[in-house]
C-alpha cells in the first residue's frame, strides 16, 4: 500500500510537466501562427489574380495559384536591375564593414592605450545618433566631391565600419583568453598573424552575426538610395518596390498581386541568409554578452 501511494506521488509530477509542456507547446504554435499570419498572406495574396486580392469578403487561398506572377513581377519594371544593384551595394558594404570592424574591435579588445575607453564611448555614441541627424550633411558631402547618383554613397560608408559592430565584436574578441595570443608572440607570431590565423577564426560566430545585420541593414535601406539616388537605372530592390508601387497605380488591372510577388522576391534572400548562418548568429549574439 505505501508503496503504491510512493509511485502515485512520483507520477504526478510526471504528468503535471507533460501537461505544463502540452500547454507551451500549443501557445508557442498560436503565437507562432499569429505572427506568421501577415507573411503568409503576402505569399497567398502574391499567387492570386488581379481581382481576388481586393475581392470582399476575403479568400486566404487563391482558386488557382498564378506562378507567372513571379516572373511578371521580375518583367514589369527593371527588377533584375534593382536586384543586381541591391547585391553590388550589399555584398560590398557587409564585406566593408565586417573587416573594418573587425580591426577596430581588435585595437580596443587587446591594446592599452590612453584614452583608449573614452574613444570606445565616443564609438559608442554613434549608435544613439538617429540617421536623420546627418543625412543632411553627407547629401552637401557627396553633392561636393560629385558621387550622388551613383551607388559610391550607398557603400563607401560600410568600409568605415559601425558602432553597433565594433561593439559586438570587441565584446567577443574579450571572451578569448590572452594566452593565444602570448603563446603566438612566444613563436614568433606578430600582431597581424595573430589577427588572420589566431582571433579571425575564433570570431567567425560574432563575424557571422555582424554580417546578418548589415546584410538586412543594406539590403532592406530605403532612406539613402531615396536621398542620393535620382535615376531608376541605379535603384535598389526597396526604390524599385517603391517604383514598382507608384507604377502600378496607373489606370487599368490592379497590380498588388504583383507588388506582393515583388515583395517576396526582396525578402527571400534575407530569409536564406538568415536560415543558413542562424546557429552562428545565436551563438555569436550570446558569447559577445558573457565579458564586459
Amino acid at each position: 500500500m505505501q508503496i503504491s501511494m510512493f509511485r502515485q506521488r512520483l507520477a504526478r509530477p510526471a504528468v503535471q510537466r507533460i501537461g505544463v509542456g502540452v500547454i507551451l507547446s500549443l501557445l508557442t504554435t498560436c503565437l507562432a501562427v499569429i505572427f506568421m499570419f501577415p507573411f503568409l498572406w503576402s505569399i497567398s495574396s502574391s499567387l492570386k489574380k488581379p481581382f481576388e486580392v481586393t475581392a470582399f469578403p476575403p479568400h486566404l487561398l487563391p482558386k488557382v495559384p498564378q506562378w507567372n506572377n513571379y516572373i511578371e513581377a521580375w518583367t514589369y519594371t527593371d527588377f533584375g536591375v534593382f536586384f543586381r544593384n541591391s547585391l553590388i551595394v550589399t555584398c560590398l558594404s557587409v564585406l566593408g564593414q565586417t573587416a573594418s570592424s573587425f580591426i577596430v574591435a581588435y585595437g580596443f579588445a587587446r591594446y592599452r592605450f590612453v584614452g583608449r575607453e573614452f574613444l570606445f564611448l565616443l564609438c559608442l555614441s554613434g549608435m544613439m545618433m538617429p540617421v536623420y541627424v546627418t543625412i543632411i550633411p553627407l547629401f552637401d558631402i557627396y553633392r561636393r566631391i560629385g558621387w550622388l547618383n551613383t551607388l559610391r554613397p550607398l557603400i563607401v560608408p560600410g568600409f568605415f565600419g559601425s558602432a553597433f559592430s565594433i561593439f559586438l565584436l570587441r565584446q567577443f574578441i574579450m571572451t578569448i583568453t590572452f594566452e593565444l595570443d602570448e603563446a603566438a608572440i612566444i613563436d614568433g607570431a606578430n600582431r597581424m598573424t595573430i589577427l588572420v590565423r589566431i582571433l579571425l577564426p575564433n570570431c567567425q560566430p560574432a563575424l557571422a552575426t555582424v554580417a546578418i545585420f548589415a546584410f538586412m541593414r543594406t539590403w532592406n535601406s530605403f532612406l539613402e538610395p531615396l536621398i542620393f539616388i535620382d535615376s531608376a537605372a541605379k535603384y535598389t530592390l526597396p526604390l524599385g518596390l517603391w517604383f514598382l508601387r507608384s507604377s502600378a497605380n496607373d489606370p487599368g488591372l490592379p497590380k498588388e498581386h504583383l507588388l506582393m510577388a515583388a515583395s517576396l522576391i526582396t525578402t527571400l534572400p534575407v530569409l536564406a541568409i538568415f536560415v543558413v548562418a542562424q546557429r552562428y548568429f545565436i551563438e555569436g549574439i550570446v558569447m559577445s554578452g558573457i565579458k564586459g
